[in-house]
């Protein structure tokens, strides 16, 4: 075992003397250390029930013959710190994370590790760790949180409470409305409602075989998910006596599968930062072109919000994650899994238990996947867009350019009523180093919807969005303003136009005026120069590759 490290032999017995000293009985010290990461925070709504799946991982561990050890990990709510300076820190604690799981794992020597997980980042970056670190490792996430009620509807954080700021602004609703909105729309732990991107990378996390069966759709506090923490308490100690390792799941086909279901489902844009990041500490690439390719040649059958009127409940109550699959049998590759069974054997037993929820192939909401990958001369290494989340209507859209340094010069346009119908808004210097960090920008996309402007206003940005986000909205833009890209030398009215179908977003400029325009552009100076973060935007790599260290 790798703790041996740390407990055998007589040069041993200081740190035998220290293990002690956190009550570890001699028995216990035989048996296999396990790792708890656990990202609890009183902070974060998903985070919060933790402490009660703690417990039962640790019965399960002990339950195994393993011997449990609970370490923290840091995490951010992306709703708490979204349109300010705090949303800089998101993306750049999924980098932290990993090297804290690596930091704590390999100076303890554990064995195998239950990772405690929910919400935006900290599942990316735990998984980031598994495929780095290469030690038996299984994923539990802490669940998505219920429906709020308020006035005879189901209600949820994104289109409800984050909307209702542009509906207020519009005075559509009035200052009791909203703030009953605000107390009603999140009830509870959990991670938020929709197929945003905790949510998703929940349900991709299941497929791709690092989590056992039932554990993305699983509600927080519910007793399905008590169980599955401790069923998978005792797993991981199976795991590390088989010497079952996470890239002998995170394979190829595991990716494949991943990014199958992601357009399947509909999911958050921001998975094409993900996968390709995990896929990097595997030792793997996965280029922006496999998820268009995948996505031509998928059919999106779920239509959770913000793209449908389901939640994530109605996903569970459907069949979960393993009925869509059962669904996409003939569009799956066989893979191993944390749960011993194959892919193949867990597709056999989903059963689709509501067909409006989730729909046979032929029968899709859209013929092809919830995600689009555009080029063009103003994203020549590709952007992104969430085209499930799109109207038929909006899916071509030319426009004036409506150019905005940041999200909060963006905002004062919205707020201010300063944007009209066929504006295209342009937020850049909000790219991964340019922001730094690369902001989710749910706010701006949030009032427009709420405004009523979400087909006759489009946004681009060199920034990213929340999986919340919903109409004409294209991130990623690569290469970002401050490392050259297009995005960054754009003037006000200038004709933008995007075409999902056709995947291209250009500019109304010759290759030439670009090229001149980009030789007298000035450098940016960075927003920030002390911290990390000013480390960060110096390590940085572009969104198309994942926006992982260099």
């Amino acid at each position: 075992m790798r703790s041996d490290d740390v407990k055998k032999g007589v040069d041993r017995a200081p740190n035998r003397c220290l293990i002690y000293a956190t009550g570890v009985s001699k028995t216990s010290l035989q048996k296999p250390f396990i790792g708890i990461a656990s990202s609890y925070s009183d902070l974060v709504p998903g985070h919060i029930g933790m402490r009660d799946l703690e417990r039962f991982i640790e019965r399960g561990i002990e339950a195994g013959q393993g011997t449990p050890f609970i370490f923290g990990l840091p995490a951010i709510c992306d709703g708490i710190a979204m349109g300010h300076s705090g949303m800089c820190y998101s993306l750049p604690s999924r980098e932290l994370i990993a090297d804290c799981v690596e930091s704590v794992a390999n100076a303890h020597k554990l064995d195998g590790i239950v990772f405690l997980t929910n919400c935006d980042k900290i599942t990316p970056g735990m998984l980031m760790a598994a495929g780095r670190l290469n030690i038996p490792s299984i994923i539990v996430t802490a669940g998505p949180m219920m429906t709020g009620f308020y006035d005879g509807k189901r209600r949820s954080l994104v289109r409800d409470a984050f909307e209702a700021v542009g509906l207020y602004r519009a005075r559509k609703i009035n200052e009791k409305e909203l703030e009953e909105l605000e107390m009603s729309a999140c009830p509870g732990a959990g991670s938020c409602q929709g197929l945003y991107t905790a949510n998703t990378m929940s349900c991709l996390t299941e497929a791709m075989g690092m989590s056992i069966v039932g554990c993305a759709t699983a509600p927080a506090v519910s007793s399905e998910k008590r169980r599955i923490a401790y069923e998978s308490g005792q797993r991981i100690v199976a795991l590390v006596n088989s010497q079952i390792l996470p890239r002998r799941i995170l394979t190829d086909d595991a990716f494949y599968n991943a990014i199958v279901m992601d357009m399947a489902l509909g999911g958050s844009t921001n998975t094409v930062l993900h996968l390709p990041a995990i896929a990097s500490e595997c030792g793997k690439k996965l280029p922006l072109k496999l998820f268009d390719e995948i996505s031509q040649k998928t059919p999106n059958i779920v239509k959770l919000e913000p793209a449908g009127d389901y939640y994530m409940e109605d996903l569970e109550n459907a069949g979960g994650v393993s009925a869509v699959m059962s669904t996409l049998k003939t569009k799956l590759r066989d893979n191993p899994t944390v749960s011993g069974k194959r892919l193949s054997e867990i597709i056999k037993c989903g059963r689709v238990e509501n067909q409006d929820v989730i729909r046979p192939l032929n029968k899709p909401y859209n013929k092809t996947g919830g995600i689009a990958i555009l080029f063009g001369n103003l994203a020549p290494n590709g952007c992104v867009v969430k085209q499930s989340a799109v109207s038929v209507k909006a899916l071509k859209f030319t426009g004036k350019a409506r150019i905005c340094e940041s999200e909060e010069s963006a905002m004062n346009l919205i707020t201010l009523k300063k944007i009209k119908k066929g504006d295209v808004i342009v937020i850049r210097n909000e790219g991964p180093k340019g922001g730094p960090g690369m902001r989710e920008m749910l706010s701006p996309t949030s009032a427009i919807v709420g405004m009523g402007l979400s087909d006759s206003v489009a946004l681009i940005t060199d920034g990213r969005f929340s999986g919340g986000t919903r109409g004409p909205c294209i991130g990623h833009i690569s290469p970002e303003a401050v490392s050259g890209g297009a995005i960054g030398i754009i003037k006000d009215g200038e004709e933008i136009t995007i075409d999902i179908p056709n995947r291209k977003l250009l500019v109304r400029l010759t290759d030439t005026e670009i090229k001149l325009r980009l030789a007298k552009k000035k450098p940016i100076e960075p927003k920030v120069k002390t911290g990390w973060l000013s480390r960060y935007a110096r390590l940085v790599s572009s969104a198309d590759t994942g926006a992982v260290l260099r």
